[in-house]
């Protein structure tokens, strides 16, 4: 799937993901170190983009293209660099992953303990596991803040989703394909460095802390593949792995790095007590794919996509509520709490229908595809299932259209509520 191929839903794109670029705003200090540009839409069919934030000194240059080359020897500076006079050092420049966890903002803080220059990096995507309530930037952005580095968010929704159609190094035990995922990451970072001067990349990751991408035999894979090779720097585990050419050109201390490996947390975060490091987020994954009830519903929207390309509004709904598949075609979507029933409210379509309780508080439903009679009822009964009526041998549903449909009398619908067997072969993760 061409990368460029990716459908924004009206609206909404600047509402709920590139919203998150602007509601971090509301979150800085007046005086923040935030230079705004505008972003370019992905493609001409997009909804109109929200200002992208770039967190940065005044004099840092403008965005870097994700092209970079694939040759470690050709981003590498051959020996330190120095002044003009050749009296003083030029400031070592790193690019570094900041996811916002507990692990690249120790790897960052221990670059920072050598005098190494950092800019951090924060891929947003869709598939963030963030609450809905708080912008995905919020923690890297504090955690950046905390740590006196610029912040750069790069786009990465688009990227995911082409390589979710054919990872080359297939998935993890779910829709997770971690290491095309790390390469694309790594690339990206890598123009960053190219363009912005810097010298090498540093990544939190962690010798044997994850089954599929951070073993030793994938982290030499990702070095080969990508082309960086020795440019990438991992400094929690950086003893345990071979001297990279940070290290071997004495830009680095490779005595002053950590020799950390496996699941355990607990000296990373003795590690992060004894800096004063609070803003940090859980120690748990950060990437929806790895969830097996999205990754259900995620693997189950791409089985009946056919040819079509993948749309942000249905990508955004398989977040929240109950999932159900009617027929190839036909899904509904039942909410669980009051936030839900308003997110689905929200990312509802003109063409849907909407299904809740007229006599009682409960979950706002949505029916999307075929809207038969049949599927209709079925999709009341298991909103009444779902309700306070639960136990009532009948139960009224109203049914209306979604948001900005067509202006008209509200239908009632009148079922017995599903029974606890009856949604098993139709619900989805």
């Amino acid at each position: 799937m061409p990368a460029r191929h990716v459908r924004y839903c009206n609206g909404f794109m600047a509402t709920h993901l590139d919203g998150a670029f602007a509601a971090i705003i509301a979150h800085l200090p007046t005086r923040s170190n935030l230079l705004l540009s505008a972003a370019r839409p992905p493609s001409a069919a997009c909804a109109p983009a929200a200002p992208r934030l770039l967190w940065r000194r005044a004099s840092a240059p403008g965005d870097g293209g994700p092209g970079a080359s694939s040759m470690s020897d050709a981003l590498v500076p051959r020996a330190r660099p120095e002044s003009p006079r050749g009296k003083q050092a030029v400031k070592v420049k790193a690019i570094a992953l900041l996811s916002g966890g507990l692990d690249s903002s120790l790897a960052i803080r221990l670059m920072l303990d050598q005098g190494i220059e950092v800019e951090a990096l924060h891929f947003v995507s869709i598939f963030n596991a963030t609450a809905p309530e708080k912008p995905s930037l919020l923690r890297p952005l504090r955690v950046a803040r905390q740590l006196g580095v610029p912040l750069k968010p790069i786009r990465f929704t688009t990227e995911q989703l082409a390589i979710l159609r054919d990872p080359a190094h297939g998935f993890g035990s779910q829709m997770n394909p971690c290491i095309d995922c790390h390469m694309a990451m790594l690339r990206l970072a890598a123009g960053r460095m190219r363009q912005t001067g810097a010298h090498f990349l540093v990544t939190g990751e962690v010798l044997g802390q994850r089954p599929m991408s951070q073993r030793g035999f994938a982290l030499a894979q990702i070095g080969k593949e990508t082309g960086l090779g020795g440019l990438i720097l991992r400094p929690l585990s950086a003893k345990l792995l071979p001297p990279t050419v940070p290290e071997e050109k004495g830009w680095v201390d490779r005595e002053r790095l950590l020799d950390l490996h496996g699941r355990s947390r607990k000296p990373q975060l003795e590690l992060a007590r004894r800096y004063g490091l609070t803003e940090h987020g859980s120690p748990a994954g950060g990437c929806l794919l790895t969830d097996p009830g999205f990754a259900a519903r995620l693997r189950d929207y791409f089985d009946h996509l056919g040819g079509a390309e993948p749309d942000l509004c249905d990508l955004h709904l398989l977040k929240y509520g109950r999932h159900f598949r009617l027929d190839a075609a036909t899904r509904l979507v039942i909410g669980r709490v009051h936030r839900e029933n308003v997110t689905i409210f929200t990312f509802s379509r003109p063409t849907d229908l909407l299904l809740t309780t007229r006599d009682a508080p409960g979950p706002t439903a949505l029916l999307r595809g075929n809207q038969t009679d049949g599927h209709l009822r079925t999709a009341a009964a298991l909103t009444a299932r779902y309700s306070k009526l639960r136990s009532e041998s009948i139960v009224a549903i109203e049914v209306r259209p979604g948001r900005k449909g067509p202006e008209q009398p509200v239908r009632l619908v009148e079922v017995a509520p599903a029974s606890d067997a009856g949604d098993g072969p139709l619900r989805i993760g």
